[in-house]
């Protein structure tokens, strides 16, 4: 889509390059006033990048791997063999490998339970891969809940006779990822040698530009802005409020799916909160990041409409969001990536920023977003606390497992709202990926999404969805990545020292070519200094190296920001955003790292916060 001035027509055209093509010449026809003109405007293929509007494919790396080479997964087709054998069911995987009891969870001594919770936060704001749409109402159309063949939309999970899901159901629904438009189709008369194998859509804005917030649509975020006001300000929640501070307001969609309190009238609800991403309701500490942020924006903006009067909405609401964007990408590529991949990864695939490069892609990745960028599920505590200002625990407010968090909005509004949370995420260790501790049973057997009715598991749908995206398997990755294809049990030792879990990995899938290339990553061992081992630290480092260089917005980047509002924006940090708006007055310096409270804690007067006299605009 060509896009120009106020007088610019627009066209959207599909363009055929031949084999070499080195640049495209675009002639546009276009009207100023009431004369007319020719543009010629020559553009090297080098620069033409996908635009990371939301509603496009992800990015891939390699090739995609489909048992048809078009789009049936690894695993579709009974009996088909890969290196000479067929594939494990994903949830014998689980069960034989991955599943962990609740009580087998060692902390991590490093970091806080608040460095999973942003990296939640942050998946989401990159990709979200919608389903296939399964409407059994239409006529001939298959229903997913009561199937357990592989037929489009559905590639069903296997059950095992003493399986802890085989007594309410014989197979767990899946429903496979809504294809990109026109992929996963042969050409004409099946003509194999144009196949157009199939891609995923990413419904988020590739970018990390604080879609979480803003949503990644001109609709969704016309829904989520106070047009009302003269502030730029986002829309709050008007009927409850935290201690005089706002709530995220709640979804149009009433009743909402969301769970309500037993103890409580049916006919008072708390429906799902509405962000910028529709998960936002998804677990409490995430329900707390999303209400941190409007909370944070309309802070802004009103300090930002408070120093430039005559500022019009749109202006403050504009100069906000380019603010908290910024942010975002601060708190992310400074303070949560070099922990997760460590120091040495860190200047290996990132390094300094070096400016804006519009030859790199920035659009994610399939295996980022669907294999390496999950590596976090093995990080997640079964229990979720809350905490009462002397960081004790609260007998009116006690421990609660993962599963009793799931879509539960009104256990923040009416159970003491956001202050007992986060200090329960800031003093409570974040569990430690061991390599024979990783999915507990909350993820395993207790998992509750919305799109289901039963409980679900975690692990299985995560190794199913890697096979439905076609992602190639580890020892390929490890490849992509310059590290070494290990063939052989005593190879498979070199990158995972438990030797239990490297037989057991070989009695189930026989070959090393055959791991799935999410399991590989978790397993593998992880360096002192990062949470991930090496094959997630180059996937997620190259990642957000080209998220960061191919974002012409960054906010290094010259021309976006002056010198001195980067050097304002640069002071920013997480415990600056949980003091400025909640009821906290001490934080630590640096809120990923486990702290004791008061040892580890410091006045929040005393955290360096933004001057925003560099925004004054003087007329």
């Amino acid at each position: 889509k060509l896009q120009g001035g106020p007088h610019l027509m627009t066209h959207d055209s599909h363009l055929t390059l031949a084999k070499g093509t080195t640049k495209i010449v675009i002639t546009q026809r276009c009207s100023h006033r009431t004369s007319f003109y020719t543009l010629v405007t020559e553009i090297p293929i080098a620069t033409i990048i996908m635009n990371n509007s939301s509603n496009t494919a992800l990015a891939r790396w390699l090739p995609p791997v489909y048992e048809d080479e078009l789009s049936q997964p690894r695993g579709w087709n009974l009996g088909f063999l890969h290196n000479g054998f067929p594939l494990p069911s994903v949830r014998e995987v689980t069960r034989k490998i991955i599943e962990a009891s609740n009580e087998a969870v060692t902390e991590d001594e490093l970091y806080s339970d608040l460095i999973t919770v942003w990296g939640q936060y942050i998946d989401h704001d990159l990709a979200f891969t919608p389903q296939s749409e399964n409407q059994p109402s239409f006529q001939g159309a298959i229903n997913c809940q009561m199937t357990c063949a592989n037929q489009n939309p559905c590639f069903p999970i296997q059950v095992f006779p003493n399986d802890t899901f085989s007594a309410r159901m014989d197979c767990i629904p899946f429903y496979r990822s809504k294809p990109a438009c026109t992929t996963g189709q042969q050409g004409p008369l099946g003509n194999l040698s144009a196949i157009n194998p199939r891609q995923q859509m990413n419904i988020a804005t590739s970018f990390l530009d604080a879609s979480t917030v803003y949503g990644s649509t001109a609709a969704a975020e016309n829904k989520l802005r106070n047009l009302t006001s003269e502030g730029g300000l986002l829309r709050i929640n008007l009927l409850h409020f935290d201690k005089g501070l706002e709530y995220l307001p709640f979804v149009d969609q009433v009743p909402s799916p969301c769970a309500q309190d037993p103890k409580e009238d049916k006919a008072e609800r708390i429906e799902c909160f509405m962000a910028g991403d529709t998960r936002s309701s998804e677990v409490l500490s995430l329900a707390a990041l999303h209400t941190l942020w409007l909370r944070e924006h309309n802070r802004l903006a009103k300090a930002l409409k408070e120093l430039n009067p005559h500022w019009t909405s749109e202006r403050v609401y504009q100069e906000t969001r380019k603010m908290v964007g910024a942010l975002h990408q601060i708190i992310t590529i400074r303070d949560y990536i070099p922990k997760i991949i460590g120091p040495d990864a860190f200047e290996q695939y990132i390094g300094p920023y070096q400016g804006y490069d519009p030859t790199i892609n920035p659009t994610v990745t399939n295996v980022f977003s669907t294999a390496a960028f999950r590596f976090a599920h093995a990080a997640i505590h079964p229990l979720v606390k809350r905490l009462n200002a002397q960081y004790k625990e609260d007998p009116n407010l006690p421990n609660l497992y993962l599963h009793e968090v799931f879509f539960t909005p009104w256990r923040l509004i009416k159970e003491g709202g956001l202050d007992p949370l986060l200090r329960g995420t800031l003093t409570t260790a974040a569990k430690l990926q061991v390599q024979n501790q990783l999915l507990n049973e909350e993820l395993t057997k207790k998992l509750f999404v919305l799109s289901n009715n039963a409980s679900l598991d975690l692990s299985s749908l995560d190794l199913q969805r890697g096979r439905d995206h076609g992602l190639p398997g580890y020892n390929d990755w490890r490849e992509f990545c310059g590290l070494p294809r290990l063939r052989t049990e005593q190879e498979l030792m070199t990158a995972i020292e438990n030797k239990t879990m490297v037989q057991r990995i070989m009695e189930l899938y026989k070959s090393p070519d055959n791991i799935d290339v999410w399991l590989g990553g978790i397993v593998e061992n992880i360096h002192p200094d990062a949470r991930t081992g090496p094959l997630f630290a180059c996937i997620i480092g190259k990642q957000m190296k080209a998220l960061r260089d191919g974002d012409r917005f960054w906010w290094e980047n010259i021309n976006i920001f002056t010198d001195a509002q980067r050097q304002e924006l640069g002071k920013y940090s997480l415990s600056r955003l949980i003091c400025d708006n909640t009821g906290l007055t001490e934080a630590p310096l640096d809120p990923f790292l486990l702290g004791k409270f008061p040892k580890d804690f410091v006045s929040c007067e005393n955290l360096p916060s933004i001057n925003l006299g560099p925004w004054r605009e003087v007329l």
